[in-house]
């Protein structure tokens, strides 16, 4: 008698290959391992009644009340921007009522070249939103490949990918060591950089961003000397721009790196947008007045699915 394929008979397949070989095939296409290299698909909020709250805004992190017409048209030209350039776009459109600072897609998860792990939010006003994100990139077959347990707190915007060996992660109120340690336990073959942060910073991202591969701008003042030497020792090219409004409450440098030499910034920062020409990078400018309100712009809104 043959024994049934159930059993392991001669009916039974093997499976061949390895998760990565999955992605594009039983998931859908996606990771990041350098976050210079070209954009390929976002995650954007659909901003609604949630940003009609009653509290005053700084019980929700916020700077100012967004004014939701405004910002819907904001997000409306921000993913017709997107979709102009060839980026996929997907829309987080979680059930309601959700946390106002769903906003901001980046802190949500880290993308790797594996999937996503989760994040687990620093403060208390936006625990939640993960499990609202998990559902949304579980339904766009996104693989969900960690999660921080315990007292650890990750944010996505903290994780920035030098290149595919080396992971940037700062360390502040928003990620803690727990969460530094999540990702080192699922990427045992990424270097994992801890870099402390100063106080009135959110996170890594708002003082150090990315130009191209192995090219960055970095805060003066703001960011650590000892990573700016680091880089440098590494051979990876810095700008260097030096404290100012325009960075401070403008939000300059929360703009998105579309690739080698180019980037999406914030509207109304004209001496960061000269910098950054002199430099030689191609600038695109869009409006994000409300966003700013909100406590972020480009960089934060923008969940990072795929690069490469």
């Amino acid at each position: 008698m043959t024994t049934p394929s159930t059993f392991g008979g001669p009916g039974f397949r093997p499976r061949t290959g390895t998760h990565d070989g999955d992605l594009g095939r039983h998931w859908s296409a996606c990771g990041v391992s350098n976050d210079g290299e070209a954009l390929r698909a976002v995650l954007l909020h659909t901003p609604g009644e949630e940003l009609r709250y009653d509290e005053p805004p700084d019980a929700w992190l916020m700077l100012e009340r967004p004014d939701l017409d405004t910002i819907s048209r904001q997000a409306d030209a921000i993913a017709a921007f997107y979709e102009r350039r060839g980026v996929t776009v997907q829309r987080h459109t979680p059930a309601r009522p959700t946390p106002p600072n769903t906003l901001f897609m980046r802190d949500l998860f880290t993308m790797t070249p594996h999937g996503a792990v989760l994040s687990r939010m620093g403060s208390e006003q936006r625990a939640g939103e993960e499990r609202q994100v998990a559902a949304t990139l579980a339904s766009r077959g996104i693989p969900l490949i960690a999660a921080p347990l315990g007292a650890a707190c990750l944010e996505g915007a903290d994780a920035l990918w030098l290149d595919q060996e080396t992971l940037l992660v700062g360390l502040n109120r928003r990620t803690n060591a727990g969460g530094l340690d999540t990702l080192a336990r699922v990427l045992p073959e990424v270097h994992i950089s801890p870099v402390p942060l100063p106080s009135l910073t959110q996170h890594l991202l708002g003082v150090l961003n990315f130009l191209g591969p192995r090219h960055v701008a970095v805060w003066i003042g703001r960011t650590p000397p000892s990573l700016i030497q680091s880089l440098s020792a590494q051979g990876v090219k810095i700008l260097a721009l030096p404290d100012s409004p325009e960075l401070s409450a403008g939000r300059a440098m929360n703009w998105v790196c579309l690739g080698p030499g180019e980037v999406v910034m914030p509207a109304g920062c004209p001496d960061t947008r000269q910098r950054l020409l002199a430099a030689g990078i191609g600038v695109h400018e869009l409006e994000v007045s409300e966003y700013r309100k909100a406590g972020g712009a480009l960089g934060c809104l923008t969940g990072i699915l795929a690069r490469g």
